[in-house]
């Protein structure tokens, strides 16, 4: 009921062995110029409890990476306000989707914040909105597993 990404799109493998440069599993920063945090793009499942979510990588302006990397473990920290960010991963069945408007939403320690997208008419966020159904996952699902056995 998820899929993942490894880094922005923007990140090379060049950018690992730079000093200003850093990929973990929920921060990045290339050439110390450039930030971004993964998240949850939540999409309800229409008739059942379930939620499908895509974890995306966001662009923050300096001042909020930089707070919100203050605030990653510290508990109550679910209260900041939303940082604004731009989608900074490309989902090729909602193609374009780099740099849609995003609000990053902080959670609990331990929980990888939730991204909200502007409630535009792209694709996506009329899905983040409106809900899929368990068939739409199920097409997600195939997409997926198959551009990844292509590129296997």
């Amino acid at each position: 009921m998820n899929y993942s990404t490894t880094a922005p799109y923007v990140w090379e493998e060049s950018y690992a062995d730079r000093s200003d440069c850093l990929l973990s599993s929920d921060q990045c920063v290339i050439q110390a110029q450039h930030y971004f945090v993964k998240g949850l793009i939540e999409i309800p499942v229409i008739g059942s409890d379930d939620v499908f979510s895509w974890a995306v990588w966001v662009s923050l302006s300096r001042e909020n990476f930089a707070r919100a990397a203050d605030k990653w473990n510290t508990p109550g920290c679910e209260a900041e306000a939303p940082y604004f960010g731009w989608l900074s991963t490309e989902l090729s069945l909602y193609s374009p989707s780099i740099n849609l408007k995003t609000h990053v939403h902080t959670r609990p320690v331990g929980h990888r914040p939730r991204i909200e997208l502007e409630p535009t008419e792209h694709p996506l966020a009329v899905e983040q909105r409106t809900g899929i159904t368990l068939a739409r996952v199920r097409e997600i699902a195939e997409t997926v597993l198959h551009a990844t056995a292509d590129n296997a």
